[in-house]
């Protein structure tokens, strides 16, 4: 079946409280999807057919009612259909907060949660998702009705030219034969027929001819072809004609054999009674051979498709679902790592002189701060936070990550870096220059399976003037240069391309090229490999130099300076943790600070409404209930000159929130916070 056009596809909307369906469907028509309504469970299931996109519900819909016609529609479907399910919650997905989401994932099956009240984003997002999901699987549909009017092709041909398929394992000699290969041995379709029998069916005169064609298609690889006569278990002599392909393992040991076979009696016969038709015959026998030999490399050219296909998607859905768990956990342990920081902070001051004590926890200090610099490197693989584009001292950069590429490398490879003395800074994104060139290293090192040099040089260049991939100006060189196999122009053409990979399945994604591909684009910068096979590769990252001004002199002044200029403030300190919110509020009180701790934008609100004043509002994004954009917003119009400070464990907020408020990313120390309200009051 082939996918469906774009105009034929729609979204079913089941909201029996009528605004939550209407909202849904403005939304998704406004995306440019195309939504219908169905008032009732009945009246969605009668709706229901190849053509629905996806379906969204509100979990109230479906509370004390007969899921029954639904549930039979979802066992009915197609094997290739597995309609996806948006279900608007009020609770959330987790079977934590709302029990029920567990019964009806089990009942729906392909079931997203969206919980109320939802940004007009994050619904679209996710109708988006599943309206690429549905198209996938119609794709999938039509390629495997492809492969299998391919299979009836080959079966039909095979039919029509009376030929038998067979397989023989090599190590067992277990031999598989269709029904018409058996009738080719004078056996009936019912009859078993096995490797011995097969040997037993060969004329005496011929059974050493047919085994040194097997021996020598096993030592050369050479295809399996020959022509015997065959006696039938009536005694009779007939002619079968047997061609076949060696297959290997991927250790290219010889592990069966495939083929076909045809039934010549009448050939050999001809031959015995006209000789002079020999040539006819022959010719015969070589057009037979092209048909056979078409066929197979239509059938092979088919599945081989279809094992690609079935490969990207396996690595399509495990990268997403990779990407979701690692955005969360990061999320999460940046917030750990607050109260792990800010508390350590606050101890290192009370064991002032004990040098021991002062020592362990420098080091559980750095320990932590390498936490933090790592959860910003899972955020950046899962997607969670945008380009944090600012001048990057990228010889400071590449100098300071010099241990962690050795000890990635591993002791086989050696890493020289060759940095000048002056270099001007880039306009990149430190974080992910850092993914890139651990990536580059990482591919480097794998080429030199045998250990080598992996090279690291940096150099300014210059781009005189447009060309298709990049536009002139000024640029910083980062090369990454191995001893490794090469590439030949074949694979260095497709080695950016997503899920092109040259190690062994599941040692690779594919991923890591394209990756820094997409960084130097986002950059506007390139990515050019040069590579030769047993000559290594070389892969350059060119970089844009910034044309911003540095602003390492002015934070040094700023951290440098005093912490509490303006005196004691009163500080209103929102997060739904509460283990968080007490590490920052004793870090303010340590800074002199009076502090109200509140644990959900509700309570905040209620102490300003309740006529309590406060110098500054410190509030988490995340949390349940109000957001900490929308507790912002709320504090502005009752409060229009209160300044607030947003804090969260993500690098940016969700796409389409916009609030100008005070930035401080999840974990900060207590410097980093006085600095911050240092630049605020």
């Amino acid at each position: 079946m082939a996918p469906i056009p774009e105009r034929d596809v729609f979204g079913l909307i089941h909201a029996p409280l009528g605004r939550d369906g209407q909202i849904a469907a403005a939304l998704l028509q406004e995306a440019g999807l195309v939504a219908k309504i169905a008032s009732t469970l009945d009246a969605l299931v009668v709706d229901l057919n190849e053509n629905a996109a996806f379906a969204v519900m509100t979990e109230e819909a479906l509370r004390s009612v007969d899921l029954r016609p639904l549930v039979s529609w979802i066992e009915t479907q197609p094997s290739w259909s597995d309609l996806p399910f948006i279900i608007l919650t009020a609770r959330g997905g987790g079977p934590e907060r709302n029990p029920a989401a567990a019964r009806l994932s089990e009942v729906l099956g392909n079931v997203s949660f969206v919980e109320r009240p939802f940004h007009p984003t994050t619904f679209i997002s996710v109708a988006r998702s599943a309206m690429r999901a549905r198209r996938r699987q119609y794709e999938a549909s039509a390629r495997m009705e492809a492969l299998d009017e391919g299979e009836r092709r080959l079966q039909t041909a095979l039919e029509a030219g009376r030929l038998g398929a067979w397989e023989l394992d090599l190590a067992t000699n277990g031999l598989t034969t269709s029904p018409t290969c058996r009738e080719i041995f004078g056996r009936s379709p019912e009859d078993g027929f096995t490797y011995e029998d097969l040997l037993q069916a060969i004329h005496p005169d011929d059974l050493a001819r047919m085994t040194e064609a097997v021996r020598n298609t096993m030592e050369t690889g050479a295809d399996y072809a020959i022509a015997y006569r065959t006696v039938w278990p009536d005694g009779s002599v007939h002619g079968a004609e047997i061609r076949a392909q060696l297959h290997r393992d991927r250790t290219g040991r010889p592990i069966k054999l495939v083929g076909v076979s045809a039934d010549i009696t009448e050939r050999l016969q001809a031959e015995e009674q006209q000789r002079h038709l020999n040539e006819m015959l022959e010719e015969r026998v070589a057009e037979r051979t092209r048909e056979l030999q078409e066929a197979h490399r239509l059938v092979l050219a088919e599945v081989s498709q279809r094992e690609r296909a079935e490969e990207q998607l396996r690595h399509a859905q495990k990268m997403e679902a990779i990407g979701q768990l690692t955005g969360g956990v990061a999320h999460d342990f940046n917030n750990l790592l607050m109260a792990v920081l800010g508390n350590l902070e606050l101890i290192r001051k009370h064991v002032a002189g004990d040098a021991k004590a002062t020592r362990l926890i420098d080091g559980a200090l750095q320990g932590a701060q390498r936490g933090a610099s790592l959860t910003q490197r899972l955020l950046a693989f899962a997607r969670r936070q945008d380009l944090q584009v600012g001048p990057v001292n990228l010889a400071g950069l590449v100098t300071e990550m010099e241990d962690l590429l050795q000890r990635s490398v591993g002791s086989r490879i050696a890493i020289e870096v060759a940095v000048p003395e002056r270099l001007p800074p880039v306009s990149a994104d430190a974080n992910q220059v850092e993914l890139a060139l651990l990536n580059l290293a990482v591919n480097a090192r794998d080429a030199m399976p045998d250990g080598g040099t992996i090279r690291i040089e940096l150099k300014e260049a210059e781009q005189p003037a447009v060309s298709e991939s990049l536009a002139p100006g000024r640029y910083v060189l980062l090369s990454v240069i191995d001893q490794g196999q090469g590439m030949d122009a074949a694979t260095l053409e497709k080695a950016i391309e997503p899920f092109f990979s040259t190690k062994e399945l599941g040692k690779g994604t594919g991923l890591g090229l394209s990756m820094v591909h997409g960084l130097a684009l986002q950059l506007d910068g390139r990515l050019k490999l040069t590579s030769a096979l047993g000559q290594g590769t070389t892969a350059e990252l060119w970089i844009p130099v910034s044309t911003s001004e540095s602003h390492e002199k002015k934070q040094e002044v700023a951290a440098a300076g005093p912490r509490n200029e303006a005196g004691p403030k009163r500080i209103l300190l929102v997060d739904d943790d509460v283990l968080i919110a007490m590490s920052s509020a004793d870090m303010l009180a340590d800074l002199g600070h009076e502090v109200v701790e509140a644990y959900s934008g509700k309570e905040a609100l209620s102490l300003i409404d309740g006529g309590a004043t406060f110098d500054l509002l410190i509030t988490d994004y995340s949390m349940p209930g109000m957001t900490g954009a929308e507790l912002a917003k709320a504090a502005r119009d009752r409060m229009p000159g209160l300044p607030i400070v947003l804090a969260s464990g993500y690098a940016d907020l969700p796409s389409g929130v916009e609030i100008d408020v005070a930035r401080l990313p999840k974990p900060y120390s207590q410097d980093q916070l006085a600095h911050m309200l240092g630049k605020l009051l």
